[in-house]
């Protein structure tokens, strides 16, 4: 049995505090699930077997299950089950594998997998007293990064930050600040051209966002991409001081967003026209102080168990999480740092980084590029907070 994905669709994706932020997470995880219904009106949603979403943080609205939430307020039927997952970054990449893996196992015949994440919405959060009486307490802002921090794992394996671990894949790797800066501004141009050429279109969704003192907001494209340039990279701050090289420039953003494709197995999918053949996906783990090398050991595994090249790739989708770990990740996988066919429309560092979301978008991105160029394979891959990496690979159909 194999899976094919039919359809794929996300939001734009919202910066931080951005057009997005007004939507509650589940109301967003909604958004393209109801798309897909909309756009597919010949599938038998009754039908549906699951509906997995990644997401990352469920510290806040997305605290009970925002799969199951989300898919009930989309308008699936009652009996349609949904199903939550995290792995961190890559939770969206494994709600496509975890799908995928159902319909190979014949346990799934259609399912929906995505992600979501609203970043902006993250709450803050504290723990309960450890003593009677106490008049003492901590806060934790759940955006991003350690919370709760168990000391034995502080002991034995630090706990970096996400900035600082890109520091220390930077030094480790001996990436410099000046190619760091050059891959981060190829990933800002080639998002503006790919704009302009209407690439995005057919995985975009428009979104009608209300306004309290004007008439809604129809929020239809990309709001996290800048312009910019050498000189304006080049001089902006260290993040973590100047002996370091991670910036504000050419580190990912922190975002909002939403992302939804249906998969199906051979019989549906021969009723229609799919995009891809979701090949396998594979995930591995590394020290988490260079979580950012991640990609690296996944890739290989995949690789290796389907019996496939990295030079067979077509299309090659690496979440910029920071420039530091995608050139690392590239030179460690012999691809040159300016290869035009890996994130050929750009990436995170230009498009942003909604955490649940971002590995859903990575695959539906691939699969559209696929079609568009006519190649056949392409691979997703990306790093994962804690010290993991994930890779999927699709075949165009």
């Amino acid at each position: 049995m194999q899976a094919y994905i039919l359809d794929a669709v996300r939001t734009p994706i919202g910066r931080y505090g951005g057009a997005l932020s007004s939507l509650r997470t589940d109301d967003l995880a909604a958004l393209p699930i109801a798309e897909l219904i909309k756009r597919n009106p010949t599938i038998d949603w009754s039908s549906l077997d699951d509906v997995v979403i990644g997401d990352a943080n469920q510290a806040g609205e997305d605290n009970r299950n925002v799969a199951r939430m989300a898919s009930l307020l989309a308008g699936l039927p009652v009996d349609v089950p949904g199903s939550t997952i995290n792995r961190l970054c890559a939770s969206g990449m494994d709600a496509v594998g975890m799908v995928s893996r159902g319909i190979k196992a014949g346990d799934y015949s259609q399912a929906i997998a995505g992600g979501v994440e609203s970043m902006s919405r993250a709450p803050f959060v504290m723990p309960k007293a450890s003593t009677a009486f106490t008049r003492a307490n901590t806060v934790y802002d759940t955006t991003l990064g350690w919370r709760f921090i168990n000391k034995r794992m502080e002991a034995q394996y630090g706990v970096d930050s996400m900035p600082v671990t890109a520091d220390n894949v930077a030094i480790d790797f001996d990436i410099n600040r000046a190619d760091q800066d050059a891959f981060s501004l190829r990933s800002q141009q080639r998002f503006e051209a790919a704009q302009q050429a209407g690439y995005f279109n057919d995985e975009l969704m428009a979104i009608e966002i209300s306004q309290r003192k004007a008439d809604p907001l129809l929020f239809k494209q990309d709001e996290h991409p800048r312009s910019s340039s050498a000189e304006k990279l080049a001089a902006l701050k260290s993040i973590n001081g100047a002996d370091n090289t991670v910036t504000a420039g050419n580190a990912s953003g922190i975002n909002d967003g939403a992302a939804a494709l249906l998969i199906v197995d051979e019989s549906i999918a021969k009723q229609h026209k799919p995009l891809a053949r979701v090949v396998g996906m594979c995930a591995a783990g590394v020290e988490p102080r260079i979580m950012g090398i991640g990609p690296v050991p996944a890739t290989r595994k995949l690789l290796k168990r389907h019996g496939l090249s990295i030079e067979q790739m077509d299309v090659i989708e690496l979440n910029e999480a920071f420039a530091s770990q995608a050139l690392a990740t590239l030179r460690a996988l012999g691809v040159p740092d300016d290869a035009e066919h890996v994130n050929p429309n750009g990436g995170a560092i230009a498009l942003g980084h909604p955490l649940g979301m971002s590995g859903a978008r990575l695959v539906m991105t691939a699969a559209y590029q696929l079609q568009r160029i006519g190649g056949r394979y392409a691979l997703c891959t990306m790093c994962v907070g804690v010290g993991q990496g994930v890779a999927l690979i699709i075949e165009r159909t």
